[in-house]
C-alpha cells in the first residue's frame, strides 16, 4: 500500500480580542517538499537582509515593502497548492455556555484536535483509502510540562480512530507531534504573519490610535498595509473573499482539502449571544 506523508505547522495568535478570539493557523505541505520550500523562503530573507525570525509583531514602517515582498513569494506556493493555509477563530458574539472546569483547562488541546481534524478535510485527502497518510504535526507552541505534552499527543494522535476517519488510512503518529522553533522554521513565520493579520483586521486594530493621538501611528499603519496585500493575495484565489467567515465548499467537502487558502469560524455546539461582542456599525 503506498505511503504520502505531509507536515503541518500550526500556530496561535492572541486568545481573546474585543470581536474574535482563539486564532489558530496551520500550514500543510508534503514533506517531501519541506527543504525545498524552505530554501526559497530562506534566501528570499537574505535578500531582503532579513536574518531573524520574521513575525506580524514585528512590522513597522522600516520593515513594511520587506515584509509584503516576504508574503507575495510565500503566496505564490499557497496559490500553487504546495502550501495550504486554514485559518481557524471564534466570534464572541457566540459565547459557549455549559462549560466545565475540564473543558477550560483543556480548551487549548480541544480547539488544536478540531482545526486538525477538520480544517484540511483530511479525511477527503484518501479516497477509498487506497494509501496510507502519515501526518507530521510541529507547533510553535506546546503545553508546559511533560505530563500535558504526553496528553496533547495522545489526544492528537486518537483522532485516527474516531468514526470519521474510519476506513480513510489517515494516521498522526504519537512520535510525528513535535514542538519546534519558530525561529527555524521560515513557514511557520509565513504563517504567523497571516494569523497575525486576520488577528489585526478582524478586532479592528487598523483603526488603533494612540492615547490623546488624533492620527493612527506608523506601526498600525504599516500594518494595515501588509494585511491589505494579504488580503489582495487571498482574492486573487478567492474573489470577494471575507475574512470573517467561513469559506464556502461550492464543490463539496472536497473543497477542504483541495482548496489552498480557507477560514473557519469555528462555532461551539453550545452558546449564548453576548451583545457587547458585536462590531460597532
Amino acid at each position: 500500500m503506498p505511503k504520502r506523508h505531509y507536515t503541518i505547522y500550526c500556530d496561535e495568535s492572541s486568545k481573546k480580542g474585543p470581536h474574535f478570539s482563539n486564532f489558530y493557523g496551520s500550514a500543510l505541505i508534503q514533506s517531501a517538499d519541506r527543504q525545498a520550500i524552505e530554501k526559497v523562503l530562506r534566501e528570499k530573507k537574505e535578500e531582503l537582509n532579513i536574518f531573524g525570525e520574521m513575525k506580524w509583531t514585528k512590522v513597522t514602517k522600516a520593515y513594511q515593502e520587506k515584509y509584503i515582498e516576504f508574503i507575495r513569494l510565500f503566496f505564490d506556493f499557497v496559490v500553487s497548492g504546495r502550501v495550504k493555509i486554514r485559518i481557524m477563530f471564534t466570534h464572541n458574539y457566540h459565547k459557549p455556555k455549559n462549560l466545565t472546569d475540564e473543558h477550560r483547562e483543556n480548551e487549548y488541546f480541544l480547539l488544536y484536535y478540531q482545526m486538525l481534524k477538520h480544517a484540511f478535510g483530511l479525511r477527503h485527502c484518501n479516497p477509498n483509502g487506497i494509501d496510507r497518510v502519515f501526518i507530521t504535526t510541529l507547533l510553535d507552541d506546546m503545553p508546559d510540562s511533560k505530563e500535558k505534552i504526553e496528553r496533547f499527543r495522545n489526544y492528537i494522535c486518537s483522532i485516527s480512530k474516531t468514526n470519521a476517519f474510519y476506513g480513510c488510512g489517515v494516521y498522526f503518529p504519537k512520535e510525528q507531534i513535535a514542538q519546534v522553533n519558530s525561529h527555524e522554521h521560515d513557514i511557520l513565520q509565513g504563517l504567523d504573519i497571516i494569523l497575525g493579520s486576520m488577528y489585526f483586521r478582524l478586532n479592528d486594530l487598523h483603526k488603533a490610535k494612540p492615547d490623546g493621538a488624533k492620527r493612527r501611528g506608523k506601526r498600525t499603519l504599516a500594518k494595515e498595509a501588509v494585511y491589505k496585500e494579504i488580503n489582495r493575495l487571498i482574492r486573487g484565489i478567492h474573489p470577494n473573499f471575507n475574512i470573517g467567515i467561513n469559506t464556502g465548499t461550492p464543490n463539496g467537502y472536497i473543497d477542504r482539502w483541495e482548496q489552498p487558502y480557507r477560514h473557519w469560524r469555528f462555532m461551539p455546539r453550545e452558546f449564548e449571544i453576548d451583545e457587547e461582542a458585536v462590531k460597532p456599525r
